[in-house]
């Protein structure tokens, strides 16, 4: 019987960060709270050059150099984001030009003209309705390869309850069918519900709220920023209930009585590295029949010496990554498995056929819960990464680096050292092509 999932994955996370207690101090927030209480510890930053289609290109590049994949053979090429460049133009059509310009000299022009190229969008879930399709394709189309991006941003307001949480960074996906790294079973649990948790709307002004603007401007304005509107306690109770509902429809499908307790890992999106474990009290007490009726029971049971071992069992590894980069929005989730499985392979630990449960969730909202089975080969994709590695050589930014960053105010690079690919400029001039964004590669 041929199985399809994760053949292989690569990731990108900027050069750039800053360190949470340097946050917490200048924002009048007791570092502790955020190191140990969130697990916070490093906030990952894009570069003056850098994008969500930057960060695209990198994992995308390295996904197929580390493994050396032909580019030719990759049909489709799904990126799951929020953070898109345009509202009619693919962030994915800007990471996979630069990616043909640089492979042009191995493999000629062009080397994705024949695949299919499109963004996924539904907040932080969006990633993995990208690998939902992606293995239908595979599984309609066996003998052809897919590859899935998680690429974002995680932009809040400054001095905004949401900005700890910021992060960034990649991570691409390889699908096929007979997968090294992860097979991933045909069962999936959804629920889902339009709700207002968190949400990046147009915003609107008037013409007087903006005394420069050109005679031509309509009277009511559109603007559209990358910080979002939300509501973060309602947004974690969103969160818990489409988990939940998920979850049970995917015991309803599976026929399974407690399928976590099968489950190696738990691996969650993470706003912040302990959601996860703070999320899953609701289930873990229904599925162990605890009460978990008022506040106070529920920080006993979070607290409690059978929860906290079974934490550090199933949901800790995961975490550890996100620490050191923060929100990556659709990436944080792969991001968490990449955590895991590293850390196992650092550990020497044999994870072959052992299951796998993902708890993904995207505000608007939506949940999908599904299951995926290590591979025996899982050790020869995780070799290339050297994840916390990578995660050591980055450059540290002061605060007062950080704001300027967040308000772009800085022309040039923060990271004079960079090598790889980066926004060169975005046309002014040209009436037809005002706004398009150009690209190259620094070697």
């Amino acid at each position: 019987m041929t199985k399809f999932g994760v053949d292989a994955a690569s990731f990108y996370v900027p050069s750039l960060y800053l360190e949470i207690k340097d946050l917490a101090e200048k924002r009048g927030i007791e570092p502790a709270k955020l190191e140990k209480g969130l697990g916070l510890h490093k906030m990952a930053l894009p570069d003056v050059h850098e994008d969500a289609a930057t960060f695209a290109a990198e994992a995308l590049l390295k996904l197929i150099q580390d493994y050396k994949l032909d580019p030719k053979e990759i049909s489709r090429v799904y990126l799951g984001t929020e953070s898109a460049l345009d509202a009619a133009k693919p962030t994915a059509t800007y990471a996979v030009q630069m990616v043909e310009e640089f492979l042009t000299e191995e493999f000629g022009e062009r080397v994705f003209k024949h695949s299919d190229v499109v963004d996924m969008t539904f907040a932080c879930i969006g990633a993995v309705d990208a690998l939902h399709n992606a293995l239908d394709f595979v599984r309609a189309n066996p003998t052809k390869k897919a590859v899935v991006i998680a690429s974002d941003y995680a932009k809040y307001e400054l001095a905004s309850s949401g900005e700890y949480t910021q992060g960034g960074g990649a991570v691409a996906l390889l699908v096929s069918a007979n997968p090294k790294l992860i097979e991933i079973d045909n069962n999936w649990g959804v629920a889902t519900e339009s709700v207002f948790d968190f949400f990046k709307p147009r915003r609107h002004f008037s013409k007087d709220d903006f005394p420069t603007a050109p005679e031509n401007f309509p009277d009511k304005i559109e603007v559209f920023t990358d910080e979002p509107v939300f509501d973060g306690q309602y947004s974690n109770v969103c969160y818990q209930d489409r988990i939940r509902e998920a979850y049970e429809h995917y015991k309803e499908q599976t026929f399974t009585v407690r399928p976590y307790e099968d489950w190696r890992y738990l691996i969650f999106h993470l706003p912040y590295a302990f959601h996860g474990k703070r999320v899953f009290t609701e289930i873990y007490s229904l599925e162990n029949h605890l009460d978990y009726s008022d506040a106070e029971k529920q920080k006993a049971i979070a607290k409690s010496e059978d929860y906290i071992n079974f934490i550090n069992e199933k949901i800790e590894k995961s975490q550890r990554a996100s620490s050191e980069i923060g929100n990556m929005y659709t990436a944080s989730i792969f991001m968490a498995l990449l955590s895991a499985l590293q850390t196992s392979f650092n550990e020497n630990e044999d994870l072959s056929e052992k299951e796998i449960g993902f708890l993904a969730y995207g505000s608007g909202s939506k949940s999908k819960v599904f299951v995926g089975e290590v591979s025996p080969e899982w050790k020869s994709v995780v070799e290339k990464w050297n994840l916390f590695e990578e995660l050591k050589n980055r450059l540290p930014v002061d605060f007062e680096t950080y704001e300027k960053l967040h308000r772009k105010q800085l022309d040039s690079s923060v990271n004079e050292n960079y090598k790889g690919f980066g926004l060169t400029r975005i046309e002014k001039e040209s009436p037809v092509l005002k706004g398009a964004r150009y690209y190259s590669y620094k070697k």
